[in-house]
């Protein structure tokens, strides 16, 4: 057993059993029923990190990590849990310093594993100080770091700073989970940190997003290859880790301004930085932009091409199999083509797959379910999935006649995967009529 110490902080007493159950395999593990008996029982055991729910009556999660962090001085690993499925809530924790965040209910294993990443980055870290200026995810230095260090730099200095941000990656953790969403971060981090020069600050400053600095240079050629080399390793490494027909467009943006062209304050650097990320972000994204002062006066009496706006709106070229979208563009999708539908008799069919099985959690075998599905159906259906349990899916230009081919098509490939022997799936399939 580790010799590290959580805090386990959750106000319903089931939770805190079952979490109790899973950490202490590997952990010691102390509990507390709210935020005030927390901050009471970190001055007693001083736990090397905290495991705590993000509601709770009285003082929540955000007031207790912010009093003890004024009341002790020093940076608490903290990961949040919570029932919530708001992404405003994720990202507040990891904007108000939380090394990571995970929803309830949620398997042993992935959590175990998570705070497992935290615990290795931490012995990496060397003693307090180094842990207090790093990110404990990737081990990159985190926001408050990254900034003074850099702060310090571009006062009397000269270089690039790099907004970084990863395209697309809310989709990794829609459609493959959380867990594998940090093992993106994390090889995003070490395939960063393999471009820079040990002179460079490279540091994350929130859930996907990526800052460095690097010194006495202003070559733009740098910036391309490695912008071009960023996006190529992430890439394969995601089709590695992901699946090897995994369709989401992955890959980064970056936004730079040169210091001291555009001044020696970091922050109207990062500002002008993020401008030229947004630059990238409207114009197709997978790229980079460097902020000019006088490009970006000329801009604001601009007008985008037709063809501009195509590449604006477009998907990356060359992306086979279904589109597989998160629930809420699929909810718009689906509300458009029923008003399609009814004006031009398109013929669409509209299917729930629902999977169950009694080998365990069906989260796993519903992430497979949607890549090989993905790679059965054609560029113009439509996958989400909804709930933990079921898969949606909308078939363009069918017939009562041939909605059935790609399902048989689908069923077949399903039947030879590994594990589909212990999955039931079940059909519902509706003709979109019109009315």
């Amino acid at each position: 057993m580790s010799d590290k110490k959580i805090l386990v902080v959750d106000d319903d007493e089931i939770v805190r059993m079952q979490t109790r159950g899973i950490l202490s395999r590997k952990y010691e593990v102390v509990m507390a029923d709210s935020g005030e008996a927390a901050i009471e029982l970190y001055r007693k055991e001083k736990p090397d990190m905290i495991l705590s729910d993000l509601m709770m009556p009285g003082m929540d999660g955000f007031q207790m990590v912010e009093t003890l962090r004024e009341k002790y001085d020093l940076i608490i690993p903290v990961m949040f849990m919570t029932g919530l499925s708001s992404d405003e809530s994720e990202e507040k924790s990891l904007t108000n310093g939380a090394v990571d965040y995970i929803r309830k209910p949620f398997k042993a294993d992935v959590l175990l594993r998570r705070i497992d990443n935290i615990m290795d980055n931490m012995e990496r870290l060397s003693g307090l100080r180094k842990a207090a200026e790093n990110d404990l995810m990737t081990g990159l230095y985190n926001k408050t770091t990254s900034a003074e260090k850099i702060g310090e730099i571009v006062k009397s200095g000269n270089g690039i700073l790099m907004m970084i941000d990863l395209d697309s990656f809310k989709l990794v953790n829609d459609i493959y989970g959380h867990e594998k969403g940090d093992m993106i971060l994390i090889k995003f981090a070490e395939i960063l940190r393999s471009v820079m020069r040990s002179t460079d600050i490279v540091g994350r400053i929130g859930g996907d997003e990526f800052i460095a600095f690097c010194q006495n240079t202003r070559d733009e050629r740098m910036l391309k290859e490695r912008t071009e080399f960023l996006n190529r390793k992430i890439v394969s490494y995601a089709k590695e880790c992901l699946a090897e027909d995994m369709n989401i467009p992955l890959g980064c943006s970056i936004g730079a301004c040169i210091c001291p062209d555009e001044g020696n304050d970091y922050t109207m650097l990062f500002n002008k930085a993020d401008q030229a990320l947004y630059e990238v972000k409207q114009n197709g994204k997978h790229g980079f932009s460097i902020f000019r002062q006088n490009d970006a006066d000329k801009k604001d009496n601009e007008s985008h091409s037709t063809t501009d706006i195509r590449m604006i709106l477009g998907e990356r070229a060359g992306q086979k199999g279904a589109c597989v979208v998160p629930l809420e563009c699929f909810t718009t999708l689906y509300r458009f083509l029923i008003r399609f539908e009814r004006n031009y008799a398109f013929g669409m069919y509209f299917l729930i797959f629902t999977l169950s099985s009694d080998k365990g959690p069906i989260g796993d075998y519903v992430d497979k379910f949607v890549e090989v599905e993905s790679s059965c159906l054609r560029g113009s259906d439509v996958i989400t999935k909804y709930g933990e349990d079921k898969v949606l899916t909308m078939l363009m230009k069918t017939t009562s006649e041939d909605y059935n081919i790609p399902v048989d098509r689908l069923m077949k490939k399903w039947n030879e995967t590994e594990g589909a022997g212990d999955v039931t799936v079940k059909l519902d399939a509706e003709r979109l009529f019109l009315e």
